[in-house]
């Protein structure tokens, strides 16, 4: 038989997510910026909506999803029915009109009185004008704030005041271009003379009155010499400190006090004082220029103690408040409305109640998984992280009666305000370790109490990973040397061989 092209038919069936489902899940797990970016260009894109203000969206009773059993009598209704609060009549029509209308002009119609009620809206909410005083006392603030300036403009900067020549200017900018965010070149010098035909000297000379810039030890190619330009611009180039960090910067770093000790001609004690001294050197010296990456959370639920039970409150107050236009649902009513106006209004106002409900749907949601961590983790709200129990989401989901994935979502990028401080909610699921009474604790809890260990151990004797294994397990808990180490490297603390003190 030839081979050739051929037509087939195939069944299969497959799970697909609907756009609404979409939409519902990419809100449950939204943060807050991120979800009121979401409704804002849903608020752009469909017209009945509009957001009402926090004071007119306060709910029945504090902490719960406001209008949640309307929300339900919604989603169970017919999706093919007209919403329930938007009443017309398509049989009735004006005598003497013809039954095809002009759907150009109807459509002209909506879109006035959408804009005539933005434009009441608008009037109606103008702010205030500020006189001329508070115009003032607002640009002055503006005018004081100060950018920050970046590292490499602090140096181009100190370029502009230097002793460099005008031909030295492009080797300097060079230089800088290949500086760090920390403050090191990233780039050697050979490279650089290589790439750009000029004289290696020449590249060094500059470098070296780089060097002698702000902050202390920026332009260094390595650790060494980063540490070395700090002692040598505080006059203390004939230390010892200085001696141990040219000389055994291998020794320092694996911190072989002894073998220092016999290389300098020294005692102990006079090296360990030293190692003390280049502690308080910085290893980055640009760190100080770097960006404020600091973050600032809003939470997402709030946990307070009322007697002997916590309870548990949802944030409303960043979550954007929705509501239909009665100006849409007042169109719907009208008799003379064209029947493809009122099916275009009619699809708004589905699409718009379906995002309320998701809206809502996801606070109860939120709310719930909350509940459900609270009451699992009753001794952490007491007590404090050494209670932290063993808690996985399929815990939580069956209960909830979500999915696991609903769960994961749910607490995806949310904080929670609880007596013992903010913490992220994933930080409440955490797996655990078996104790000899066979109830579980969890991880963070023994990792806690191995930083406790480590904190209070003489540092003459440092304790070795065996050692608090040992500990650990006679306070009941059942671990592995393996997994000392592996909670040691996480909470960065050195082997007992570099942490010890002579």
């Amino acid at each position: 038989m030839p081979q050739g092209l051929y037509l087939s038919q195939k069944l299969q069936l497959s799970q697909v997510l609907s756009p609404q489902m979409q939409q519902s899940l990419a809100l449950l797990q939204a943060q807050t910026l991120e979800l009121k970016a979401m409704v804002e260009q849903e608020l752009q894109q469909n017209p009945v909506l509009e957001e009402i203000n926090s004071e007119e969206a306060v709910p029945a009773e504090k902490g719960e999803p406001p209008s949640e059993a309307a929300m339900e009598a919604a989603a169970a209704a017919d999706p093919a029915e007209p919403p329930a609060d938007v009443t017309f009549d398509p049989s009735v029509e004006k005598p003497g009109t013809d039954p095809v209308d002009d759907f150009q002009a109807e459509f002209e119609k909506l879109a006035q009185m959408d804009q005539d009620w933005r434009d009441q809206y608008t009037q109606s909410n103008a702010p205030m004008r500020a006189s001329q005083e508070d115009e003032e006392r607002r640009q002055f603030m503006f005018d004081s704030l100060v950018a920050g300036t970046s590292l490499q403009e602090q140096l181009l900067e100190q370029v502009r005041t230097s002793e460099l020549t005008d031909n030295q200017y492009p080797i300097a900018e060079m230089l800088i271009g290949n500086i760090d965010d920390y403050g090191y070149l990233k780039t050697s010098v050979e490279e650089l003379a290589v790439t750009t035909n000029l004289p290696a000297e020449k590249i060094l000379g500059v470098l070296q009155v780089i060097q002698t810039f702000h902050p202390p030890g920026v332009g260094a190619r390595d650790l060494r010499e980063c540490l070395m330009l700090q002692l040598e611009r505080s006059d203390h180039a004939d230390t010892l400190e200085y001696r141990i960090i040219r000389d055994h910067m291998e020794a320092l770093g694996k911190r072989r006090i002894p073998e220092i000790a016999r290389g300098t001609g020294y005692e102990i004690e006079d090296v360990q004082e030293a190692l003390a001294r280049i502690s308080h050197l910085e290893p980055r010296p640009g760190r100080a220029f770097l960006p404020d990456d600091d973050r600032y959370v809003s939470p997402e639920v709030f946990v307070a103690k009322e007697g002997e039970e916590f309870a548990v409150t949802t944030n409303h107050d960043n979550v954007p408040h929705l509501r239909i236009s009665n100006t849409y649902k007042d169109l719907m009513a009208q008799a003379d409305s064209s029947p493809e106006v009122r099916d275009y209004i009619q699809e708004k106002i589905r699409a718009g109640k379906f995002l309320i409900k998701s809206l809502h749907q996801r606070q109860s949601t939120i709310l719930n998984i909350a509940k459900e961590i609270v009451k699992r983790q009753r001794e952490f709200m007491d007590k404090g992280v050494a209670h932290l129990k063993p808690l996985t989401m399929v815990q939580v989901a069956e209960v909830v009666g979500v999915h696991e994935t609903t769960v994961s979502r749910g607490v995806s990028g949310k904080y929670m305000q609880t007596p013992q401080g903010i913490f992220e909610m994933k930080y409440f699921f955490t797996s655990g370790l078996q104790t000899a009474s066979g109830e579980g604790m969890s991880n963070t809890s023994v990792k806690d109490l191995i930083a406790d260990l480590f904190k209070n151990e003489n540092p003459l004797m440092p304790l070795s990973d065996q050692e608090v294994v040992k500990m650990v397990t006679a306070k009941g808990i059942i671990i592995a040397r393996r997994t000392v180490a592996k909670y040691r490297m996480e909470l960065n603390i050195l082997p007992s061989n570099l942490r010890k003190t002579y």
